[in-house]
């Protein structure tokens, strides 16, 4: 059996595995039982409740290439990981870098931040409860979404 912290872990791992690749129906399925929030002050409009929310939001801002992937390798560190003296619940403060190589685009780093998540224990498997996305840091997004990030 893998300790709590270690299969939290591997959640944000699988998470970055997965966009990268292009799952974003995948990417959507780690938030069956939870929310996505664009910001720690997002209303109803930020905050993306379940997969089929989560999947609209991914797809109205990941942009695709004929490979079927957003041409990104996001790199996951700083991981601090805490779970609660119950085993039920734990939280995560980690930090993500974007890399990116697309058409017109050399590789480079495109964005930063880091992620608030909260997660909860259902049938004994690790699932997110919250997942509260910080830019940090931001370069030339153009060839990754869809829209523009407001001005910081």
């Amino acid at each position: 059996m893998t300790e709590p912290a270690r299969e939290i872990e591997n959640l944000l791992y699988t998470y970055a595995e997965r966009i990268d690749a292009g799952d974003l129906a995948g990417v959507a399925a780690l938030f069956a039982h939870g929310r996505v929030k664009a910001g720690p002050d997002a209303d109803a409009e930020g905050t993306f409740e379940g997969s089929a929310r989560v999947l609209e939001m991914y797809s109205a801002a990941v942009k695709l290439y004929e490979d079927g992937t957003p041409r990104t390798r996001h790199v996951m560190t700083n991981a601090r990981i805490e779970v609660a003296d119950d085993g039920q619940t734990a939280t995560a403060h980690s930090v993500y870098t974007v890399l990116q190589a697309a058409p017109g685009l050399p590789l480079q780093p495109i964005i930063s931040g880091h992620y608030g998540d909260r997660f909860h224990r259902i049938e004994g498997r690790w699932h997110f409860e919250t997942r509260i996305m910080f830019v940090d840091l931001a370069g030339d997004l153009r060839h990754h979404l869809l829209y523009e990030l407001p001005p910081r």
